[in-house]
């Protein structure tokens, strides 16, 4: 074996790094173009990182010791071996012990008095598999050490952090110190194999620097011509300002359509971030199509470059390297995400998402649309919350139009039980005393009984010349949109939207929808599934809603009036004759049942009704935990990490996504079939997949419709199976054409 005096942990040759410029002769080897950074260096480099990172929460040499233990396995003959040969370095290295190398640190980490926990033990040898459920890490623990390893374990004055830890907060804290091992493990690789992508990375400005551009923009609004709605969101946004003062916690911001929810809750985070030194503010948000309107707009006030974008349907053609990058750890001033990608980040147990987590960490986020938490994880989501505003300074922002209960203790069907925040710890930005739900209402909502069918649905669509209709499910869209168009004769616009689209196509028709109504006075009829009614900016003078949780029925009426150049505008709630709704959308639909029964001249848009409505829907909801996350978690001795990553999912969707031939989706076919897929190309393609149920799959492949180009990637070349106006045909369209011939 060549030179052996070097502990290697990383090595690459010029030929295959040539852009790289590293002068390592001092290691005296005699092939040129080698170079190697050895353990020692990687893991001082890892050290430091890795306890800046956890000094936000007082654990800095606890991040320290991770980086020095990390990858002492490292210096065992097997994977010396390993690397000298796989690198090319030297083609004759043998030696017949293993090369995996994680495990070692992590035995002499549990030997620490400190990690009975595994809070060391397990960030080390899960820092590239991810971790472990601790019986199995126990078991790993037991294997024998190289006899060449080194057992000197680093001197480093751990102390138990000072922090009152609830048996929900172990878990929390043991993801928070793997964040910070993982991303600094990559980060210090990062700069020795790639120091010019390392070169692009932050260099963010601060929010200091933000505020005054807001300011900028606050000055812009206030030049406008007075109106009472201008007075009246300008009296918001200096409550938003006040309140910014409060301690860090948890915050209620309310404001119904029309009230400049989105500016306002920014003021209250970019005010209160710099008040109490926040590093930065995360913003999620439940649906694609809100986060690029959310995001174009924060864009106008503070610049492309500042404002970062992370979730599936993103355009990577309109994003630079450093954008791409800060997607990785989140090292942005403002981040814009999904609440799939932040709650599920907070229970993975795999590297890439946890990676992030440490830069949630003395930072602000803003929940828009809370209202859409799932009932059923919303136990877990809660505990996540109040751990991290307790132990990691985290202030978070409940923003909607719609509030839902997050506080207190609440009783559900079959012995359920659902344990919120305390009332007193969750401040209220706008008081009672505002009445805005009185002041912001352009919408008359009334429920008409006698619309059972599509036929007699479409028939009163027809009657207006601008007009949305949200229903509850995919076929509903489908066969009001083809009752529609069967009738179609007055030359009035139809629109359809659903999941039956893929996401590039989603928001391409709502761009379509938007230009209609601001540039023309063509008629215009849309019949949309409930991805429309949460935040998108839109407008009609008339709405229809199927009937379903009053939160929803309020969000579609946000859609109707919305620029109030109407006295009042018309929402009208609907029942269809066969509604075989189920899960969530049949509970909330029965709650509103009930509160229509109940309460029937009840004004809809109160915060009182809304907080009955509420009670009606926890008291119906069957399990606010329904994988049993706090069992899986909350006993900080046998934690079961990578059970709980599995079983914590927010997207219902139980079938397979599919790649559809829609715009230039061949294209990126094409590139992944040449070399495969990266990050970059995935999240792409993501923009033309629809998810589809597993039995549509197997009969669309059974007729040879689906191509798998790459594994695990699925692609339906046939341009006439998804249609430009509808979507995925859920028919088999080929055997169709072969009919026909």
């Amino acid at each position: 074996m060549k030179d052996s005096s070097k502990i290697i942990s990383h090595i690459y040759h010029d030929d295959d790094q040539s852009s790289l410029v590293i002068d390592k002769t001092e290691y005296g080897y005699s092939d040129s173009g080698w170079h190697i950074q050895t353990n020692q260096e990687h893991c001082e480099g890892v050290a430091k990182l890795a306890a800046e990172f956890a000094a936000e929460f007082g654990m800095s040499e606890w991040g320290r010791m991770l980086g020095l233990l990390h990858d002492r396995g490292k210096e065992s003959n097997g994977f010396q071996a390993h690397i000298r040969r796989s690198s090319g370095f030297d083609p004759d290295a043998y030696s017949d012990a293993p090369s995996f190398h994680s495990y070692v640190g992590a035995i002499l980490a549990h030997k620490l008095p400190y990690d009975q926990l595994f809070w060391l033990s397990n960030a080390i040898a899960g820092h590239h598999k991810g971790l472990y459920n601790l019986d199995e890490l126990e078991l790993k623990l037991t294997t024998p050490l190289p006899e060449e390893a080194s057992q000197t374990i680093p001197d480093v004055p751990l102390s138990l952090p000072k922090l009152k830890l609830a048996p929900d907060d172990a878990a929390h804290l043991s993801r928070l110190l793997f964040s910070c091992l993982v991303d600094a493990d990559w980060l210090d690789t990062e700069n020795f194999i790639q120091p010019d992508k390392t070169a692009s990375r932050g260099n963010f400005v601060t929010l200091k620097d933000l505020l005054s551009r807001l300011q900028q923009y606050r000055e812009s609004l206030a030049a406008l011509p007075p109106s009472p709605i201008n007075v009246l969101r300008n009296e918001i946004q200096t409550r938003c300002e006040e309140a910014a003062a409060n301690k860090p916690g948890f915050f209620e911001l309310t404001v119904p359509t029309g009230g400049g929810k989105t500016i306002a809750s920014i003021i209250w985070a970019i005010n209160h971030a710099i008040r109490f030194n926040k590093k930065r503010i995360i913003i999620a948000i439940p649906f694609t199509s809100i986060i690029v309107q959310t995001a174009a707009t924060l864009r106008k006030i503070f610049g492309d470059e500042n404002v970062i974008e992370h979730h599936s349907a993103i355009n990577n053609s309109t994003d630079n390297p450093r954008s791409l990058l800060a997607c990785e750890n989140w090292d942005a001033p403002i981040i814009v995400t999904t609440n799939v990608q932040l709650f599920e980040s907070m229970f993975s147990n795999r590297p890439s998402a946890c990676r992030k987590l440490h830069s949630i960490v003395n930072s602000v986020v803003i929940l828009d649309e809370v209202q859409t938490l799932p009932l059923t994880f919303l136990q877990p989501i809660v505990n996540a919350m109040k751990t991290y505003a307790k132990l990691f300074g985290t202030s978070f922002l409940f923003c909607t139009a719609s509030q839902p209960i997050l506080d207190g203790d609440r009783q559900g069907c079959n012995g359920a039980l659902f344990k919120g925040i305390d009332r007193k710890n969750i401040r209220n930005i706008i008081g009672d005393d505002l009445q805005l739900h009185n002041k912001l209402r352009r919408v008359s909502l009334s429920i008409d009984p006698n619309l059972h069918t599509y036929t007699t649905l479409a028939q009163e669509l027809k009657k207006h010349k601008r007009t949305l209709c949200v229903v509850n499910s995919r076929r509903h869209a489908l066969e009001l949109y083809k009752a529609l168009k069967m009738s179609d004769s007055d030359n009035v616009l139809t629109f359809h939207l659903s999941r039956s689209m893929c996401s590039a196509h989603i928001l391409s028709t709502i761009n379509k929808i938007k230009e209609i109504l601001a540039y023309s006075d063509k008629g215009i009829r849309v019949i949309s599934t409930q991805l429309i009614e949460a935040g998108v900016d839109i407008d009609f003078p008339v709405v229809y809603r199927q009937l379903s949780g009053l939160d929803s029925i309020l969000q579609a009426a946000g859609r109707c009036n919305r620029e109030g150049k109407l006295k009042n505008g018309t929402a009208i709630v609907f029942s269809l004759q066969d509604e075989k709704e189920i899960g969530a959308l049949r509970i909330a639909a029965d709650a509103m049942k009930d509160m229509i029964s109940l309460y029937p001249t009840s004004d809809w848009f109160s915060p009182d009704t809304m907080r009955l409505y509420y009670e009606r829907l926890y008291h119906k909801t069957p399990d606010f935990d329904k994988e049993n996350i706090e069992n899986l978690l909350g006993n900080p001795k046998s934690c079961q990490f990578e059970e709980a990553s599995k079983k914590f999912s927010l997207i219902n969707d139980t079938g397979i996504n599919i790649i559809v031939n829609f715009e230039n989706s061949e294209d990126l076919i094409n590139q992944l079939k040449y070399s495969g897929p990266s990050r970059k190309l995935s999240r792409q393609l993501g923009r033309f997949s629809v998810n589809i149920p597993e039995r549509t799959f197997k009969e669309f492949r059974k007729a040879g419709l689906i191509e798998e180009p790459f594994p695990g990637f699925f692609f339906i070349p046939l341009k006439s199976q998804y249609d430009p106006y509808m979507g995925l045909k859920p028919e088999n369209d080929y055997i169709e054409q072969l009919l026909t011939i």
